[in-house]
Order: structure tokens, then C-alpha cells, then sequence
């Protein structure tokens, strides 16, 4: 299969490019403050104590820094969905680039855990080297109390140690319940570990206001190597060689403390005497420099939020739909969304602290406030929360809101937030691919379609659906009978092209019920061949820029991806966008 490149930069390039860009700017990061304390006048001391332990921590911490400044930007959700949809972010592939928001933050998180293995070991180092070269000349430059002294100490009796041995429990927890195994397995680990990350920053910001690392702040009066007549220097100083072409010919031999300095000796070029002896002051917490914006920022827009949402919303119908799927239809004042986007549901009686994100299947238009979500029943939460809702599992039964007779739970409603498929409408042809639940996404998509499609720039859209058993279909059946008569009679039979695929058959192979008809000539039993549809959309739309939108499991999305990053004889080019379940 041939690789167009153009294909690859408009879905994978631009990615990769600035990956590669963000590792280079950390590893220059590390290599200048490496150089900086290795080489710097004002460390000279220090690093005579610590060698490159000081040089190695201090390297790394600033990478940390970077990087625990810029980790929270992705998450700050309502800012990414204001600039997703302002006219500010013009450009298609900027707004894009905002899709890759998740990954940005899991590649800041895996640089914070690298960086910070070796910061915690270049300090285990550091504490050692204190105890061992303890300097009684130099006694405000010691972070130990005497020579010899327990490294021990260091780590667990001081503020930078103990703060700093905390904030590695904590990462490990959020680090270890990040993974995919166990965000799978019980999300609500995933959830509250996460959530220690308040914590770790309280934690980092104590950290860095010990000062336990010092810097010479007198270098006129006392540059590094000069002759001190009325002090004895410490024996067998070693020159490292940065200081050698400064100082070609320096000698450690002191002269006796009544004995005045030769006359020649001191007008010497190359022999500078002290005027005082050396002064060394903590470094102000640049971490706080780092880390107080975004931090700032991120907690306003969590008030934000909290405010915004802490009116209940008012539930008009829940029905409960085949394979366990449920629909909540509800209403709240001033709320407005785009088709693609999701929300966040909090209901205190199911859990106090615990929200999840689901896909809005239905947004408010100017003629109805209405909107939904569809949720899948497959967890301890959306368990409970079905049966909060529901009075009997009958499927397909409406309750209508009779609230005098049946109150609902408070349910709150955090958002919207944006999503990739908020372009969906913006290209000239889409094709969008869901598989069983992760049709949600789309189905607001369908639903903007039917209130009227002439004011997008959306002409064409292939809609593919592959499902396990015949009953997920009807999930959405309505909606798209609906909405293909309705192109019928505008004489646009040709703006959607729906493909209903049943992977697994029971010997039923249509959908139950007289008004689908129009679904039972478009279900195909089997998965789709995926090669020869690409190839057939290509045929049709020569030299045209296609969206391709996925929502459903990995490996149907890998082959997408495969595919779209692939060339054709047609000229047309398929831009990638996903949204992955996990």
C-alpha cells in the first residue's frame, strides 16, 4: 500500500513533527542547565561538594518544570472548547492540532515520570555527598548538620526531603492508575488517583522553598580560586578544567595568617586577592514562576465549571432502549451546544465525588431546548444510575414526566466541551465510521441534519455502522428513517449514504418494525472491506479533502488510520479524526 505524504502530514505528520519538537526542547532544556551549573562561576563551590549530582538535579528539575507547567493546559476544557470554536482558530489544521490535546498531556505525564526518576536519584546522590564532603569553611553552603551524618536525615527529617519523598508516593499511584489495564478494569481508581494531582502540586511548591541549593552571590569580590592572604584555603583544592584557563596558574599553598602577601606576587596578572569571603543565598523558587499560571488558570476554570453547573437540570423522559442503552432527555436554561460535542453528568445519589463524559446525542437548536445522551449500562455507575431513573426495565417504555408523581434524582450537567467531530460539518464530504455505542457522537451530527443541512458546508456523507446484534440498531433507527425520507423529498437522496453492517448474525437479518424499510435494503451482514469502500469513495470524489471520523474500537480505527494515510490513483485526500473509548 502506498504512502501519500500529504495524507500522512495532514493526519499523522503535523503530530509527529511536534512531538519531535517538544522531546528536542526538553533534552535542550536539560543539556543548558547541565552546562549552566557545570560550568557557572556562581556554583563553583557547590559543585566542588556535589560534582555532578547538582548538575544532574538541577537539569532535571528544570525539565520538570516545563513540564508540570504546561500538563494542566490540556485539561483545561472550556478553554479549548472556546478556542475550538472562536473565529480566532481559522485554521482547520490548528483546530486539529487541538484534537491531539489528550495525547500532549499523557506525553508531558511520561516525561514528568522519566525526569523525575532521575531527579530523585541524582539527589539520593546529592544527600550522600553533603554527609561525605562536608566543608566546616563554607558551613551556610552545607545542607548537613557535620560530617558524616546520616543521608537519611536529609530525606526524612527535612522539608525538601520528606516533601520530596511524598510527591514520588503520590506520582507513582497517578502514574500506575493511568494505565490502560487498570482504566479499563475499574475506572474510579483511574478517577480518584488522579485527582491526588492537587496535592502533588501543594506538595511540589513546599518542596522547592526549602533552599537547600546555594549560589555564590559575591563573585566580584570573591571570584572562585582567588588568594585569600588572612584564610587558610581548604587543602587539595581541585580545579575542575573550566577553571583552568581561567586561572592557569593557581596554587592552593596559603600563606601564614600574620604574614602579609608578597608585593609581586600580588600584582601578579593572573592572582587576584579576595576582598571577603564568599556569600552564598538560596535561589528564589523558580517553580513557582512555573507553575502558578496554568495552576491559576486551571482552577478558575474548575469555579468555572462548578458554577456554571451546579443547577440541577431538569429530566423531561428516560427510555430505556435494546442492549442495555439508555437515553436521558432533559432541559436547562441558557445551555447551548454544538453537534459533536460532549458533557459531563455528576448525580450526587449515585456517587459524591464521581462524574463521567458522554456524547450529546441530541443539542438544543433554536426551535426546542431539549438535549440528550445515550449511555451504555456496562459499570457500578451507570448501573445505579439506571436504576435511579428507571421505575420498571420494560425496553422501549418512556417515562413521562409527571413529576408530581415520580422525582427524579438531581442530575448536573458539567459543559459542553469540544471534540473532534465538531468538524464533521466542516468538510465538503465526511465519512464517518461508528461502531456499536460510538455511534453517539454522530447521532447529534444527524440530528443537526434533519433541523436543516443547506447552511454547512457539508454535501456529501457516507455514514457507516457496524454492529454486534440487530437490536443495537434501533438505538437509532427513527432518527435515520427520518432524516432519509426527509432527503427524499428534498430531492437529495444522494447527501447521505447509510451502510448498517451486523458482524454477528442469529438468523435475523432485518430490523424488526414496517416503517424501517428503508434500513432493511442497507443492512449487510459481515464487516465492512474496508479497502474497496475507501477506494469507491475515492472514485467518487476526485481530488476532494475528506474527513474521516471514527468512534469505536482500535482495531477498526487502526485500519482507518492505515487507510487514510494511504495514496489512490484519484487524487483525493481522507484527513483522520478518531474518538477512542478509552
Amino acid at each position: 500500500m502506498a504512502l501519500s505524504w500529504k495524507s500522512w502530514l495532514a493526519n499523522e505528520g503535523s503530530k509527529h513533527l511536534f512531538l519531535f519538537f517538544w522531546l528536542s526542547l526538553n533534552v535542550w532544556l536539560f543539556g543548558k542547565t547541565f552546562l549552566l551549573y557545570n560550568q557557572g562561576l556562581q556554583y563553583y563551590y557547590l559543585h566542588q561538594m556535589l560534582g555532578l549530582g547538582l548538575c544532574i538535579s538541577r537539569a532535571s528539575a528544570s525539565v520538570l518544570n516545563l513540564n508540570c507547567c504546561l500538563v494542566l493546559l490540556p485539561m483545561c476544557r472550556v478553554l479549548l472548547a472556546f478556542l475550538r470554536g472562536s473565529q480566532k482558530v481559522a485554521s482547520k489544521k490548528t483546530r486539529r492540532l487541538l484534537d491531539k490535546s489528550k495525547t500532549f498531556h499523557v506525553t508531558c505525564g511520561v516525561t514528568i515520570c522519566i525526569f523525575s526518576v532521575l531527579h530523585v536519584a541524582a539527589h539520593l546522590v546529592n544527600a550522600l555527598n553533603f554527609s561525605e564532603n562536608y566543608n566546616e569553611e563554607f558551613v551556610t553552603l552545607n545542607a548537613a548538620n557535620y560530617r558524616g551524618e546520616d543521608p537519611r536525615k536529609l530525606l526524612f527529617a527535612t522539608v525538601p526531603g520528606l516533601t520530596g519523598v511524598i510527591m514520588v508516593l503520590v506520582l507513582f499511584l497517578m502514574c500506575t492508575a493511568s494505565t490502560y489495564a487498570i482504566r479499563v478494569s475499574n475506572y474510579d481508581i483511574f478517577w480518584y488517583t488522579h485527582n491526588l494531582f492537587f496535592v502533588f502540586y501543594m506538595l511540589l511548591m513546599l518542596h522547592v522553598s526549602g533552599g537547600v541549593l546555594k549560589y555564590q552571590t559575591n563573585l566580584e569580590e570573591h571570584p572562585p580560586g582567588c588568594f585569600n592572604p588572612n584564610k587558610t584555603l581548604r587543602q587539595n583544592l581541585t580545579v575542575p578544567k573550566a577553571f583552568e584557563e581561567l586561572f592557569p596558574d593557581y596554587t592552593t599553598e596559603p600563606f601564614p595568617e600574620d604574614t602579609p602577601a608578597p608585593e609581586p606576587f600580588v600584582q601578579n596578572s593572573f592572582m587576584r586577592v579576595c576582598s571577603e569571603e564568599p556569600k552564598f543565598q538560596s535561589h528564589f523558587p523558580e517553580t513557582w514562576f512555573w507553575i502558578s499560571g496554568p495552576l491559576c488558570l486551571y482552577c478558575v476554570e474548575r469555579l468555572y465549571r462548578y458554577i456554571r453547573s451546579n443547577k440541577p437540570v431538569t429530566i423531561t423522559s428516560v427510555i430505556s432502549h435494546p442492549s442495555n442503552v439508555l437515553e436521558v432527555r432533559m432541559v436547562k436554561d441558557d445551555f447551548e451546544a454544538r453537534p459533536g460535542q460532549y458533557v459531563i453528568l455528576h448525580c450526587p445519589r449515585v456517587s459524591a465525588l464521581e462524574s463521567h463524559p458522554f456524547t450529546l446525542t441530541m443539542c438544543p437548536t433554536d426551535t426546542k431546548a431539549t438535549f440528550g445522551v445515550h449511555l451504555k449500562v456496562v459499570g457500578d455507575w451507570t448501573e445505579r444510575f439506571r436504576d435511579l431513573l428507571l421505575l420498571h426495565s420494560n425496553q422501549d417504555t418512556e417515562i413521562l414526566p409527571i413529576f408530581q408523581q415520580r422525582r427524579y434524582p438531581k442530575l448536573y450537567v458539567d459543559g459542553p466541551f469540544g471534540s473532534p467531530f465538531e468538524e464533521s460539518l466542516n468538510y465538503e464530504v465526511s465519512l464517518c465510521v461508528a461502531g456499536g455505542i460510538g455511534v453517539t457522537p454522530f447521532a447529534s451530527v444527524l440530528n443537526t441534519l434533519l433541523d436543516g443541512w443547506k447552511c454547512y458546508k457539508l454535501r456529501r456523507l457516507y455514514f457507516i455502522w457496524v454492529c454486534r446484534d440487530i437490536e443495537s440498531f434501533r438505538w437509532f433507527a427513527d432518527l435515520l428513517c427520518t432524516l432519509h425520507n426527509k432527503l427524499w423529498q428534498e430531492n437529495r437522496p444522494d447527501y447521505i449514504n447509510i451502510q448498517l453492517y451486523l458482524s454477528q448474525t442469529d438468523g435475523i437479518q432485518k430490523i424488526i418494525g414496517e416503517k424501517y424499510q428503508a434500513l432493511n435494503s442497507r443492512l449487510l451482514i459481515g464487516r465492512p472491506r474496508w479497502k474497496l469502500l475507501f477506494d469507491d469513495i475515492a472514485k467518487c470524489n476526485r481530488r476532494k479533502t475528506i474527513g474521516v471520523f471514527c468512534c469505536g474500537p482500535n482495531k477498526i480505527s487502526k485500519i482507518l488510520h492505515k487507510l487514510s494515510n494511504s495514496s489512490n490513483s484519484y487524487g483525493t485526500r481522507f484527513e483522520y479524526n478518531k474518538e477512542s473509548f478509552s
